[in-house]
């Protein structure tokens, strides 16, 4: 029973690991200057309206849209060639980063 349950940790973690791996959000912050030209210091003054605030998004979310912005499976010209370069490891510390600021975002469900 023992050794069953530690092949399943092992596999688990495996599993977690591969696809998510956290960030850390003190290297994040400075990697995330060239994103602050267009989405703010903090993802929550943008540019312009049409950026998109990233400032207490979740993530993984913001993992898996720079990877899907990297491999052209999300398509935004200048997105793709800011992301076409970030290692994995880059991708975690900015979405880090930008995780553990405040947010500016509202949930529209919570205005009735």
């Amino acid at each position: 029973m023992r050794s069953i349950l530690t092949v399943f940790v092992l596999a688990a973690s495996l599993v977690s690991g591969s696809s998510f791996a956290a960030g850390d959000a003190k290297a994040g912050e400075k990697a995330a200057l060239v994103c602050a030209a267009c989405h703010g210091a903090d993802g929550n003054k943008t540019l312009d309206a049409t950026y998109p605030k990233l400032g207490g998004q979740y993530a993984d979310y913001l993992v898996k849209t720079l990877q899907d912005y990297r491999s052209g499976a999300r398509v935004n010209v200048v997105m793709n060639a800011q992301a076409a370069n970030l290692k994995d490891k880059d991708i975690a510390d900015i979405s880090a980063w930008y995780a553990s600021q405040s947010s500016d975002l509202k949930d529209l469900r919570d205005f009735k």
